[in-house]
């Protein structure tokens, strides 16, 4: 003969303490809507065997139905997690390659506006500064920089661009989202890089700021070559 189930208390009061099972039964046969409102509790119960009717068969439908829906959503956070661990990594090496070009010489300018974009998988990088000290770098109104990376901010990734004709020029109508990266030029002079992206995976949003950050003094470090 099957022994009943014992119960236990998840605080470790002892056995004794507990309600009899007569007692639980009393209690829920005069609160029938209880563990309808509380869909979690189904996931700790045994489901009933489909031999008792209707009723059974609904109850154990409710405990299924709760375990699908916490099966779900663990998933979908599995996939959300791999998802932006694949899209950084993808970033990472993308940057990795970018300042392999800074790196090998020649025009800088050519390198970030010709190069980088293709690197990147944008649709655009552009160098701008407040005061421009050679030709290719665009103009940056004064104050733009503490204004679009306040706070001391590195580098930023927006999913809704402003600006975009300042600081994308003519590849504006094509940004659907942008990156932002401070270039800490040795003089202190503001200076910026822009990403602008048509694709919004090319710039993932978590995570990806520390990597752009990098790149950012990268190409500080070749323009004070």
């Amino acid at each position: 003969m099957t022994q009943p189930r014992r119960l236990v208390c998840e605080n470790g009061c002892e056995p004794d303490s507990l309600p009899a099972a007569a007692a639980v039964e009393a209690f829920l046969r005069a609160n029938p809507h209880f563990l309808a409102e509380r869909p979690a509790l189904y996931r700790d119960l045994a489901p009933p065997r489909r031999v008792h009717g209707d009723r059974m068969a609904d109850h154990m439908a409710a405990m299924l139905n709760a375990e699908r829906r916490h099966l779900r959503g663990l998933e979908a956070e599995m996939e959300a997690a791999l998802s932006a661990g694949r899209a950084n990594q993808g970033l990472a090496i993308r940057v990795r390659l970018a300042v392999l070009a800074l790196m090998r010489g020649g025009d800088l300018l050519e390198v970030v506006t010709q190069e980088l974009p293709a690197l990147l998988g944008v649709e655009t990088c552009t160098l701008l500064a407040e005061r421009p000290d050679r030709r290719g770098i665009h103009k940056l109104p004064t104050g733009a920089l503490a204004r679009l990376l306040p706070g001391g901010k590195e580098a930023v990734v927006r999913a809704n661009p402003t600006e975009r004709e300042l600081l994308h020029q003519e590849a504006a109508p094509l940004v659907k989202r942008d990156a932002l990266a401070r270039v800490p030029v040795w003089t202190g002079e503001p200076v910026l890089l822009t990403l602008g992206a048509r694709d919004p995976a090319a710039l993932p949003a978590r995570h990806g700021t520390a990597t752009l950050a990098f790149l950012g003094r990268v190409v500080a470090a070749a323009l004070a070559r």
